[in-house]
């Protein structure tokens, strides 16, 4: 009996140690920054697809913390998260174009980059004109910048092929994702050389446009502690928003910044970084508008378009930014 309670004694304990170290790595996955000032020189967006607020967002025993177990037991109390965050209309692309220029420039539609370049002046443009890098990291893209649209790549989600005005860099800053092992952007995780600016597209499938939600979620768990296990991240100087392009359902064109009861324009978007409180929660309204205004201040560029509007609403105080 005695080696029996023993054996008993020493799987308990091993049950309190897991449990001591899982909640310690949650509530060391943000938060764990002594600075109330952090010097940010990098910033990474993650964009998920096509779903509402409340379909991602839930308590235990809701269908979406079933379905979103990693960003609903370990993102929103480890980390920040905006609960009145909109998107700006309906379809994709117009959301994508509004949140690295400042406007959605009158379009409607999922048109081809062919179709529909946009001249405007973008984030892009406006990190290297201030001599900092960028890159936009895209899932089963098949070779650099494609404007092709190819099994779960879709050149819509993938906004820096649209602007005219970069195209002779896009080339070179415009890359395949990889995977968690190999290839560019697993390698400046590991490397320490993440760019100032990433752009993060999951394919078709991970970012759960054509796949289960709790196929994205998996495809974060896999993605997000290898981020923040990066020598960038540890250094306290990176933060890493996840949003998504717009919520299920809606109507092609609407103004979701005046719909503020319309579901399809409510969205997740989580901030992950050293210096924001886990378990942080913002009530205040804010936008992709608000996203692209709070990275410009991060790295310390001029607005564009709608981030410079008084009513659009920065990020940075609120999850300590």
């Amino acid at each position: 009996m005695r080696w029996k309670l023993l054996l008993a004694v020493c799987f308990l304990a091993a049950a309190v140690f897991a449990s001591s170290a899982t909640g310690s790595r949650r509530a060391t996955l943000c938060g764990g920054s002594s600075s109330s000032s952090p010097k940010v020189t990098h910033v990474v967006w993650i964009w998920m697809e096509n779903h509402s607020y409340s379909s991602i967002i839930g308590g235990s025993g809701t269908s979406a913390y079933t379905n979103s177990p990693y960003v609903n037991g370990t993102l929103v109390p480890g980390c920040g998260l905006a609960t009145d965050f909109h998107s700006e209309t309906h379809p994709s692309l117009p959301n994508y174009i509004a949140s690295t220029s400042g406007s959605t420039h009158g379009l409607t539609s999922d048109c081809s980059p062919s179709s529909c370049p946009q001249s405007a002046v973008s984030l892009f443009e406006e990190l290297k004109a201030a001599g900092r890098s960028w890159r936009g990291y895209d899932e089963s893209m098949s070779s650099n910048c494609s404007k092709s649209s190819s099994s779960l790549y879709a050149a819509r989600h993938n906004p820096a092929v649209y602007y005219t005005r970069i195209a002779s860099t896009c080339t070179s800053w415009d890359v395949p994702l990889g995977t968690t092992s190999s290839g560019a952007f697993q390698q400046a995780i590991r490397g320490g050389t993440l760019p100032s600016f990433s752009f993060v597209t999951p394919n078709l499938c991970n970012d759960t446009h054509d796949c289960s939600i709790k196929t994205g979620d998996t495809w974060l768990k896999t993605w997000v502690p290898l981020i923040t296990a990066g020598s960038n991240y540890k250094a306290g100087n990176t933060v890493v928003f996840i949003t998504w392009d717009e919520g299920s359902g809606g109507s092609t064109g609407e103004d979701c910044a005046t719909k503020t009861t319309d579901q399809s324009c409510h969205i997740a978007t989580l901030v992950v970084s050293p210096s924001t409180t886990p378990g942080r929660r913002s009530a205040t309204f804010y936008t992709h508008y608000s996203l692209l205004k709070t990275t410009e201040q991060l790295l310390g560029l001029g607005y564009l378009g709608h981030a410079a509007d008084s009513s659009t609403s920065s990020m940075r105080t609120a999850f300590n930014l």
